[in-house]
């Protein structure tokens, strides 16, 4: 299988956007990827909701990238995208997506439906991660409508995504036993490509 086949398979795999309702708010799960608060104020401006958490420490991926948390960076491009301020929270505690979707629940206890948006390739964990993370509630998830060759950025390449796509992957079944997701079955046509991926060298984010 061709790497460019294998990579394709596997960002068909993560991606899953769900059809949207209106909901009691819209959580933005933070990361390099800003186009992710973009998307956020696009729904917010669409009447999807009247609220915007954001959520996110500051990680390997972007200690360097912004000035201060992902949240309040998140925050900064939602305002220029023109969502009033008093519409946004901050959460700024949280270091990977369990946490995102769990602090995130704290700062709105009535919430009954929310929408979680994040990147693209992350859709699936987030999908497998909220009925654990924020139980009782219907999360919608969605993303920026980026295609997989679009999806690269400057800062964060096409290597380093397929990276993050095997690592994910490999993650599903081990979040699983742990309690921190509800199991995903892995075709084998994603199995396959994940061990081409490995086999080739995109082994950077696989877990230790």
């Amino acid at each position: 299988m061709k790497t460019r086949t294998a990579a394709q398979i596997l960002w068909d795999f993560h991606c899953v956007y769900d059809d949207l309702r209106r909901s009691d708010v819209i959580v933005g799960l933070g990361s390099y990827d800003m186009r992710v608060a973009t998307r956020c104020a696009e729904l917010f401006h669409a009447g999807l909701s009247e609220r915007i958490i954001f959520s996110g420490a500051s990680g390997n991926w972007t200690s360097a990238l912004y000035p201060a948390t992902e949240a309040e960076a998140f925050k900064d491009q939602a305002i220029k995208d023109g969502v009033p301020e008093d519409a946004i929270m901050l959460e700024r505690r949280a270091t990977h997506i369990g946490e995102n979707i769990s602090f995130s629940a704290k700062l709105v206890p009535t919430a009954r439906r929310v929408i979680i948006v994040t990147k693209p390739q992350t859709q699936l964990r987030c999908k497998a991660t909220a009925p654990r993370q924020w139980p009782g509630v219907a999360a919608l998830i969605t993303a920026p409508e980026t295609s997989f060759d679009a999806q690269p950025l400057p800062h964060h390449d096409q290597h380093a995504l397929i990276c993050e796509m095997v690592g994910d992957v490999a993650r599903m079944k081990t979040y699983a036993e742990r309690g921190f997701q509800v199991p995903i079955h892995i075709p084998d046509a994603v199995q396959s490509a994940f061990d081409t991926l490995v086999n080739v060298g995109f082994t950077d984010h696989l877990p230790m």
